[in-house]
C-alpha cells in the first residue's frame, strides 16, 4: 500500500457520486486501518464570520481574510471543523503534514484568526471524507480518484471554483480521455 498522506485525490469523471463529483481531497490520514481527508473545492453555505459568529469568537470588522468560504470537508462529521494552514508551532491540536502543511482542530486558531498571530492563509472545512480498511485502495483500483502530491499552492492560492482542474492538470494528461477500464489490462 502507498502511504497517500500528504496527497491530493483528485475525483475522476467515472465517480459520480454527488457528494465527490469534481472534487479535491487533502488526504491528512492514511494506513492500514483507513484514510481521512478534507474536500478542498467544495465551499459550504457558509462565511468564515458566520462560524465565527456562530461560536461566539470575537474577530476584528473587515478583515478580508474572514471574507473567504467554509468548505464542506465531507460528509461525516459535519459539526467538527478543521483549519489546514501553512506551518505554525503555537496551535495545541496541530498536525505537521509536510513542510509546507498542517492541519489543526483546536479553537485557539478561530480565536486567532483575523490577528497578527493567525496564519497567512488557511482554509476552513467542516466535516471530514472517511475509508475504511481498504475502502480508498479499492476506489483507486475502480478508477475513481487519481492522486498526486499535495501542492500547497493549489492550496492556498488558486481558487476553489479552479482547484479540480489545475489539480488534473498536473497529471500530464487530459483526464477526460480516462475510460471506466484504465489500468486494467
Amino acid at each position: 500500500m502507498n502511504n497517500l498522506q500528504n496527497h491530493f485525490l483528485i475525483a475522476t469523471p467515472m465517480l459520480n457520486d454527488p457528494m465527490f463529483k469534481r472534487t479535491v481531497t487533502y488526504i491528512c490520514e492514511h494506513n492500514e486501518e483507513g484514510a481521512m481527508g478534507l474536500v478542498i473545492n467544495q465551499p459550504a453555505d457558509m462565511r468564515v464570520t458566520s462560524l465565527l459568529d456562530k461560536l461566539e469568537i470575537v474577530y476584528p470588522e473587515n478583515n478580508q481574510h474572514l471574507q473567504g468560504n467554509v468548505y464542506q470537508g465531507g460528509p461525516v462529521g459535519k459539526e467538527r471543523g478543521f483549519v489546514i494552514h501553512p506551518p505554525q508551532d503555537n496551535w495545541r491540536a496541530s498536525q505537521k503534514m509536510s513542510n509546507d502543511i498542517m492541519v489543526t482542530t483546536s479553537r485557539d486558531i478561530l480565536e486567532a484568526l483575523g490577528s497578527s498571530a493567525a496564519p497567512p492563509q488557511f482554509l476552513l472545512t467542516l466535516g471530514y471524507a472517511g475509508w475504511e480498511a481498504g475502502q480508498l485502495e479499492e476506489e483507486l483500483g475502480q478508477n475513481s480518484w487519481l492522486a498526486i502530491p499535495a501542492d500547497p499552492e493549489l492550496l492556498f492560492t488558486t481558487p476553489s471554483s479552479q482547484r479540480w482542474q489545475k489539480a488534473t492538470d498536473q497529471l500530464g494528461f487530459d483526464v477526460w480521455q480516462l475510460g471506466p477500464d484504465v489500468g486494467h489490462a
